[in-house]
């Protein structure tokens, strides 16, 4: 049997978590429909998800990016829509900070449209990865840039058959949404797990990237999936910073290290006797 080696996996099978009926959430109730469950075994040690930032906002990603975290970003239409500035100017500014893969979308509806906006996009920045949408002229347009060496990452995945055929088509990256499916209360992470595990049993050159993500939880299930990414909003990014505990341990640690400074400014000097 034949796996696929990408840059974040063993050629051995990668850990894919299903969801399964029964068992305990992590939040550590009792799951109504489903909980995780490992399927297929996976070698320790291997590379960890990589870090995205979900966002067209220039002042975010350098934020963000001044942590030492990102590996890439990601934008849509509508991030772009949200922020001022000529959009090749955003997209060169944003890879110029992440220094890694950038997504940048086609707004064409046919194939040989989607060719020519994305060969246009790839030649704004070496780490420009063209963003095209599920559907037919994708997968066509996705053959034909990929044969130029023109990454492609197939936006608005929502299937494991969506996904293995953007990988057949020879697209670098398929981003399954999980937020989304959460919004018809449905199980992203379902899909997400079937994904991971259909790619682990293939030799397609092919990356999932967790799109969609709501909150932190979405980032530890996605890694513990298996998924090679988790592009994040900046909302999240700083949720996934925060716990009570770390700031008031950090308080405690303040006010302690403050009160002995003002107990040893405010200790007496003790004279020496005057001799008689």
């Amino acid at each position: 049997m034949a796996f696929r080696t990408c840059a974040t996996r063993s050629n051995k099978p990668s850990q894919a978590y299903l969801r399964t009926w029964g068992g305990t959430d992590l939040l550590g109730g009792r799951a109504s429909c489903c909980s995780l469950k490992p399927s297929v075994t996976t070698e320790l040690g291997s590379t960890s998800v990589k870090f995205f930032v979900d966002t067209a906002n220039l002042a975010d990603i350098e934020e963000i990016a001044s942590w030492g975290v990102l590996a890439g970003a990601t934008t849509n239409p509508t991030l772009l829509g949200q922020v001022k500035g000529k959009p090749d100017d955003i997209y060169r500014r944003i890879c110029d900070l992440v220094n890694g893969p950038v997504s940048a979308e086609v707004v064409a509806e046919t194939s040989a449209e989607m060719v020519e906006e994305g060969l246009r996009l790839a030649a704004i920045h070496e780490h420009i990865v063209v963003k095209l949408p599920m559907c037919v002229d994708a997968l066509a347009a996705t053959s034909a840039l990929a044969a130029k060496d023109v990454r492609v990452n197939m936006t608005l995945v929502f299937t494991a058959p969506q996904a293995m055929m953007a990988a057949a088509s020879g697209a670098a990256y398929v981003s399954p949404f999980l937020g989304r499916f959460d919004d018809i209360g449905q199980d992203g992470l379902h899909e997400l797990s079937q994904i991971v595990e259909c790619f682990a049993n293939s030799d397609h050159e092919c990356q999932v990237l967790a799109a969609s993500i709501r909150h932190p939880v979405h980032v530890i299930e996605a890694a513990k999936i298996g998924a090679d990414v988790a592009t994040i909003p900046p909302k999240v990014f700083h949720q996934m910073l925060v716990h009570p505990l770390t700031t008031s341990g950090i308080e405690k640690f303040t006010a302690d290290a403050v009160a002995r400074a003002d107990a040893a400014a405010k200790k007496p000097v003790r004279r020496a006797a005057k001799k008689s």
